[in-house]
């Protein structure tokens, strides 16, 4: 029997979306996400109005390391603003932030079409001969889509690092779309998360699920 964790990547490897919740102890969140290399302005679209948190990339350790991203806590540390740079979050984790950045060739950077190419790009370069040489030829920053950086999910159970871990598994790159799902003020109920992937068949799977045998 094919378990849930499986079920999820293989539509993640189809180029679908895949909702994660990371756990009633952490932040209590769902996130919708996708992988980077389907990344359309449709898709975008979707997320600004279905999920409507923050649309960011998450990037596994080893694609982080090919473009030579820092964690925005480290850049604040370094530049002189120690005093406002996040240690630990109200859910217990140090930030997952990187840099925010935009594709050289998009008008605002902020549009759904913008927003697509910026992705779609980042996660070609990845997979180029030079990606550090090609990221820093090809984006600017600041930018409008934000960087997120896995620690591992050995070191942290957010989904940031569930969804670029989920990747690994689709045997695809670690760089994908992710975006909270908002309720009315506060996160998305998660029976409410759930109720929208079964209505919309859409896997569903828990932080958990990735630790059990």
């Amino acid at each position: 029997m094919v378990g849930n964790i499986d079920k999820a990547a293989a539509e993640l490897k189809r180029g679908n979306f895949v909702i994660i919740y990371d756990g009633d102890k952490r932040e209590g969140e769902a996130d919708l996400v996708f992988h980077a290399s389907f990344a359309d302005a449709k898709k975008i679209e979707r997320m600004r109005k279905d999920a409507s948190g923050l649309i960011c990339l998450a990037l596994g350790p080893d694609e982080s390391g090919k473009l030579g991203l820092k964690f925005q806590t480290e850049l604040l540390r370094n530049g002189g603003l120690e005093k406002i740079a996040c240690e630990k979050t109200a859910y217990g984790d140090e930030p997952s932030f990187s840099i925010s950045v935009n594709h050289k060739g998009v008008f605002t950077g902020i549009s759904d079409d913008d927003r697509s190419l910026t992705i779609r790009v980042v996660d070609k370069v990845l997979n180029s001969d030079k990606p550090y040489d090609n990221f820093t030829h090809n984006f600017y920053a600041p930018g409008h889509i934000f960087l997120l950086i896995s620690r591992g999910i050995e070191n942290r159970r957010g989904h940031t690092e569930l969804a670029t871990e989920l990747a690994r598994r689709a045997d695809l790159s670690g760089a994908v779309v992710i975006c909270e799902m908002l309720g009315s003020g506060l996160a998305l109920d998660k029976e409410d998360a759930r109720d929208y992937a079964k209505k919309n068949w859409i896997p569903f799977v828990e932080g958990k699920e990735f630790f059990e045998v």
